[in-house]
């Protein structure tokens, strides 16, 4: 086989497993997602704040859902120094920060939520001591967790946590991701190791059908949610401009 015609072939495996476990995901999570869309409406019509939260490329569908175009403008992003995305030097200590202790309570001690608020986690293995410390401290302090996580990691890997336990076991609700352990959907002879992972995909969708729902929910309830506009279409930044005043007290990206 030519080298382009097997290239283009992994293309194609490549997306059917993403969306094999796209069809997975709302197939056998939808009631889930239901739910924790609508814990988002009840926390939003009570008047509370919502934030989400992942380490290291976790984190990248919970910044997804944040200042986002279509999305909710009351979506926060809680930032641990050092975790959130790949940006720190050396990116290996992200990793290394993910496990340890104490970490997560210094920065829900320090950070704006409040009992009542929802803190999304999300953690692909669910196994490190950060996400698992967040989700039991939040709890302690009355915060509603939903965990986003690959609950197949609980089921092969031991916990980093001094608990024993993973994310999936210290949330109100529980997303599983679908992803098998390893995050990688591909194989091929010749080279040693999986490739091409799907988390990304599947955890920014699973976050955006969530707030989707939420936003819905809302609006069934005689609710206008607060959606923003996208800043490139005529009138979106004075939209957004409105929507962000009449939330000021629940938007914390802008200060």
């Amino acid at each position: 086989m030519a080298e382009s015609d097997r290239s283009d072939r992994l293309a194609g495996k490549y997306f059917d497993a993403a969306i094999d476990l796209l069809q997975q995901v709302r197939d056998e999570e939808g009631d889930r997602i239901t739910a924790a869309g609508a814990l988002i409406a009840d926390t939003v019509a009570a008047g509370g704040r919502v934030f989400s939260f992942g380490a290291g490329h976790s984190s990248l569908p919970a910044q997804d859902t944040v200042y986002r175009a279509g999305g909710l403008a009351i979506m926060n992003l809680l930032s641990v120094p050092g975790v959130v995305g790949v940006d720190v030097r050396p990116a290996t200590l992200g990793s290394a920060l993910e496990r340890v202790d104490g970490l997560a309570a210094a920065v829900l001690d320090t950070s704006p939520l409040e009992p009542g608020d929802v803190l999304v986690i999300i953690s692909l293995s669910g196994r490190n001591a950060l996400p698992v410390e967040m989700a039991l401290h939040a709890r302690a302090l009355g915060i509603k967790v939903i965990g986003v996580t690959s609950v197949a990691y609980a089921d092969a890997t031991t916990s980093r946590h001094a608990s024993g336990g993973f994310l999936r076991d210290h949330c109100d609700l529980v997303l599983d991701s679908r992803i098998p352990v390893g995050d990688a959907e591909l194989t091929l002879p010749g080279i040693d190791a999986p490739f091409a992972p799907a988390s990304t995909v599947v955890t920014s969708a699973i976050m955006q059908a969530v707030v989707a729902t939420a936003a819905g929910t809302l609006a069934e309830r005689g609710i206008d949610p607060p959606l923003l506009r996208s800043g490139n279409v005529d009138g979106g930044h004075d939209w957004n401009a409105r929507v962000m005043g009449a939330y000021a007290d629940r938007i914390f990206y802008r200060q």
